[in-house]
Parts: structure tokens; sequence; C-alpha cells
């Protein structure tokens, strides 16, 4: 992958806005278990980074999906994965179908605001007993004149207690299956019927709101559908490619650091008399991991220049989700060990790695999902 100019310009541009919006606030957010999203939102949206690839009709930048995999990897240097999820949401998650599919009235009321920062948006996907298994999910959203009458919950809403809107899966008919029955909505969270559960606790991701969603008879005008009825679970699937390269890119940001600062411990820390960095075992994993690392950034790049033009990547996200999360439940744990007693102290940021990064195995699709998916790209899947 070859980076341009203006990638680096939109790089230097997104580390400004952290460095100044948030890593400087991030311990105290972690203590108080909340950010300010919608504070936080309008500093990216200000600098122009939360539409990079949305057109510019809308308040985007209307750039190709290299730039965005560049700022997901600067997105990498927050020093909690929790706001780093939260912006994905905002930038990647809640608004594609919609920049895709949806009429220019809602691109108007939900997309453009979005996009400023000046509304907070989620994505309204998982559920208790449907999270990798979106077929599965049970949320309905029956006609009534010309309205939808939506029931049921949500599960591990990013964004969901401070959200302004959800770009919510629902399944809108009884006939079809479950492949042709669902349909996306937007839908404002301040609509009657709608009450947070609660703000989930987490292991990680303290400062990042996560909620438990409940929609009791909430009507909703059928013209906020998002493109055609029952075509839910297809744009829903097909943005898996952009959210999964995306999680890559952030994630092996987040481990390429922790690995830094391991290294640098590593070098003031003594012990019998000489830095710990000079023990060969020590100094052999860490190479062994950065291998690890640069590996799989050369499956990101070589699946994001395959997307840019216009192939399947399907197969090769998948890989590459899959192995930034195997990663990030190893790395983690055997960085940990390094810091010896300061690797079981939570003022220390290696402690936060080893609480966070273990979500990119889960998130956006379990490791046992994406090696699923890539068994069945390579035809060795059992028929059903």
């Amino acid at each position: 992958m070859i980076w341009s100019q203006e990638h680096d310009e939109l790089r230097r541009t997104t580390n400004a806005v952290i460095d100044t919006h948030v890593n400087p606030f991030v311990d105290q957010w972690e203590e108080e278990g909340i950010f300010p999203a919608r504070q936080v939102m309008k500093a990216f949206g200000n600098a122009g980074l939360l539409g990079i690839g949305k057109a510019e009709k809308w308040g985007g930048m209307d750039l190709d999906f290299s730039f965005e995999i560049a700022f997901a990897e600067e997105l990498g240097n927050i020093r909690t994965m929790g706001i780093c999820s939260a912006i994905g949401v905002q930038t990647n998650m809640c608004t594609p179908a919609l920049a895709t599919y949806g009429t220019d009235r809602l691109k108007e009321e939900f997309l453009r605001p979005t996009i400023a920062g000046d509304l907070v948006g989620c994505i309204g996907v998982s559920e208790a007993g449907a999270g990798s298994d979106v077929a599965q999910l049970k949320t309905s959203a029956r006609k009534d004149g010309g309205d939808y009458i939506i029931n049921g919950s949500k599960m591990w809403i990013t964004n969901g207690v401070q959200g302004d809107w959800i770009c919510l899966l629902v399944n809108t008919d009884t006939e079809n299956g479950p492949h042709r029955n669902k349909s996306l909505i937007a839908l404002p969270l301040d609509t009657p019927g709608i009450s947070v559960g609660k703000k989930l606790d987490k292991v990680g991701y303290r400062s990042s709101d996560t909620a438990l969603l409940f929609f009791d008879d909430v009507r909703i005008p059928q013209a906020n559908l998002i493109g055609e009825e029952g075509q839910g679970f297809r744009y829903q699937m097909g943005q898996f490619q952009e959210e999964r390269l995306f999680v890559v890119a952030r994630s092996w940001r987040f481990l390429d650091i922790a690995i830094e600062e391991t290294i640098e411990y590593l070098r003031q820390r003594k012990a019998f008399g000489r830095p710990l960095l000079d023990n060969q075992y020590i100094y052999y994993k860490l190479a062994e991991m950065q291998a690890q690392i640069e590996s799989v950034r050369a499956l990101l790049y070589r699946a994001l220049e395959a997307y840019l033009n216009g192939e399947d990547v399907t197969k090769l996200a998948s890989m590459a989700k899959y192995l930034i999360g195997r990663l990030s439940m190893e790395i983690p744990v055997e960085l940990t060990q390094f810091w010896g007693g300061q690797g079981f102290m939570n003022e220390n940021f290696i402690t936060r790695v080893y609480r966070e990064a273990r979500q990119a195995a889960v998130g956006g699709g379990a490791n046992e999902v994406m090696l699923q998916i890539i068994a069945k790209k390579m035809g060795i899947f059992p028929k059903s």
C-alpha cells in the first residue's frame, strides 16, 4: 500500500484532535465511567473526520476507503479502545447504509448532522440471543397505517446511553425467511417507548457507554425505512467487510503502542544487575510479536488494495480480523507478564490493553465466526 501526502495530512489532523481533545482526558473519563460523546464527536466533526468516505453533498470528504483505514490506524493512538470504538460506530457502522440507500430526507435529518458531530449515532443489531448469528434477532416492526410499531430489545449498543439516533435492524415481516424479512430503520432515541435498561458494566472500554435498549410499542413513520424493506440483512452484511478492516486497522496500532511502551519500560527496569530487555527470551518474544503484527498489517493492506479495485474481500477481511483477534488475546497477556507486579496495577496503560484488546476477538464477528466464513470461502465448510 502506497500512502500519499493527502493520507499523511489526514493522519496529522487526526492525531492533532486526539492529542488536544481526547488523550489528555482519557484517564479521567475512564475513572468516571463515561466520556462526553457529543463534545468529542464535535471535535472530530469540526475537523471533517466523521464523513471521510461520505458524499460532499452531505458534509463528507468523498474520499476512498484507504483514507478511512488511515484514519482508523491513527485512532489506535487513543489511550482506550472504548472511545476509538465509539467513533468507529459513528463513522463506519451507523451511517454506511444510510449514506448508500437512505432518502434525501433521512440523510438531511440524520446523516448530515452525524457527519458534523451534532448527533451521536448507534447501530442496533445485536440482541441477547442474537450476536454473531444476526439472522436470529427477534426485534420486530409491524405496520400500522403509515407507521411501524417496534417492539423488542437490543444489547451491547455502543453510544446507547448518550446517542441521539440508532440505525436499527428489525424483522418487518413473518412470512419470508430470516435473510429476507429484515429492514433497517433510522430511529431517534428520544422517541416515546424507548428506554435504556442500564449502562452495561464492562471489563474494559469503561468510558464508552454501552447500553441495553428496550422498545415498547415505539411508533415511527415508515418513511424512516432505509432503502428497501426486507433488504436490511443484505445491507448489514455488505458493510461488514469495511467494519472488519476498520477493526484490524485500529487494533494493530493499539497493540503496537503496547509493545513500544513495554520496550521502554524494560529498558529502564533492572533485575539482577541488568535491564530486563537484555534477557534473550524477552527480546525474542518482542521480536516475534512485532513480526506477527506486521504480517497482519500486510494482509490488511492487501485486502484494502483489492477492495479499492472492486473485489470481494470477505475472505481476506475475515482472515485479517481473525488474526488480529487472536493476537489481541495473546500479546497483551505476554506483555503484562514482562511488567511483573506493575502489570497488575490499574494505573498502568498495559493493564488497560490487557482488559480491552481482547474485545477485537469478539466485536464485529467473533473469531469462530471468522473461521467459519474462511472455511466457506475455501469450500470446506460442511453442507447442510
